[in-house]
């Protein structure tokens, strides 16, 4: 297998010739599980160990490796596992905030082409959640699709009720609708793959993420699991994977998400809620913040019906949230800098 089919093109060659060293290769990172990696080259697929010198020189996770990097490694001459040393500049990045109070960035994916966004037409459904997935992949200038898995389990109607909720809600990213049951829709979906091009799967757990990658490759490779009876996913992807597809497309499966907190996503929120953004420029003032300001064509366009109450309230959440989240993440980072400043002022006195 070529680094090409991986999906090393042209935008990669240049900084990568830039950071490699003599007895080093390209490598992509096909898995990550806590402190130990899947790589794969030219050659079979390995394990991998960050270089001591890489995870010391890291100030964050945002400089360690994730599933879909490239990455300048280091194979051994003997049996063991490779060195990674650097990480190639990323074309796309998928994050989030870090689950739990810390405001730090998790890192999902990188260097994805598209991402699919999969609701499943019965619990799982949520308008709420759908933005901010789309907000997440718009942050990581990533191309989204929508799909909507398990359209067995509701009528035609009710399926057209659902496609025009997105629309009406000012959503312009396709559609797909399939169920891994009986087969609808999964023609649509394997047309739209192409081969050297990297396809990621989001989505919380049992909305059929892992199902679909077992019809997709004709075979049960990876274990499912029922959902339970109260509708909720049951976990069974523990990792994120990136798995090479028989026609040359390459897809990365990743965990339900349970939590989805957002950082630095307050300038592509206005692409998520273009609608909302023309309205905003119409405001009488121009800090307007749409909670009740005379003259606030938001809230006009709320009165009149031209903009659902749902997407109003989901947006002020979401900008709510992603201010309070951005102003902890830049103060702790100016502390974790004034901390390092320090240190290395009092390495120089040492010396002196």
């Amino acid at each position: 297998m070529e680094l090409t089919d991986l999906g090393f093109d042209g935008w990669f060659k240049e900084p990568s010739a830039s950071i490699l060293k003599q007895g080093q290769s390209i490598a992509r990172v096909t898995a990550v599980d806590r402190d130990a990696f899947l790589i794969r080259g030219k050659g079979a697929e390995r394990y991998a160990e960050v270089s001591g010198k890489l995870r010391f020189e890291a100030r964050s996770a945002e400089d360690l490796p994730c599933v879909g990097d490239w990455v300048c490694a280091q194979l051994p001459a003997s049996e063991g596992p490779a060195l990674i040393h650097a990480v190639v500049p990323r074309k796309t990045l998928l994050r989030r905030k870090r689950p739990g109070t810390t405001v730090e960035f998790q890192l999902i994916a990188s260097n994805i082409d598209v991402a699919f966004i999969i609701q499943a037409c019965d619990y799982d459904f949520n308008m709420c959640r759908l933005d901010r997935y789309l907000v997440m992949a718009s942050e990581g200038h990533i191309e989204a699709r929508i799909v909507l898995s398990k359209t067995d389990l509701i009528s035609p109607v009710e399926l057209g009720q659902k496609v025009a909720q997105i629309t009406g809600a000012g959503i312009t990213v396709p559609i797909l609708p399939l169920s891994n049951a009986n087969g609808s829709g999964l023609d649509d979906f394997r047309a739209f793959l192409a081969p050297g091009r990297t396809y990621c799967l989001l989505g919380s757990s049992g909305v059929g993420k892992t199902t679909l990658i077992n019809r997709l490759i004709g075979r049960d490779m990876f274990e499912t699991k029922a959902v339970s009876v109260t509708g909720e996913g049951v976990h069974t992807t523990t990792r994120r994977h990136l798995l090479v597809l028989e026609d040359g497309a390459m897809l990365i499966d990743t965990p339900g998400m349970r939590e989805l907190g957002l950082i630095g996503t307050t300038e592509v929120m206005k692409d998520t809620f273009a609608e909302v953004g023309v309205l905003a420029s119409l405001c009488r003032f121009s800090d307007c913040t749409h909670g009740g300001e005379p003259g606030c064509a938001i809230l006009q366009a709320v009165t009149s019906g031209t903009l659902s109450v749902e997407r109003y309230r989901n947006y002020l959440k979401l900008k709510k949230e992603n201010e309070f989240h951005d102003l902890s993440y830049f103060q702790k980072r100016k502390k974790d800098k004034e901390f390092g400043r320090f240190i290395k002022a009092a390495k120089k006195r040492m010396k002196e």
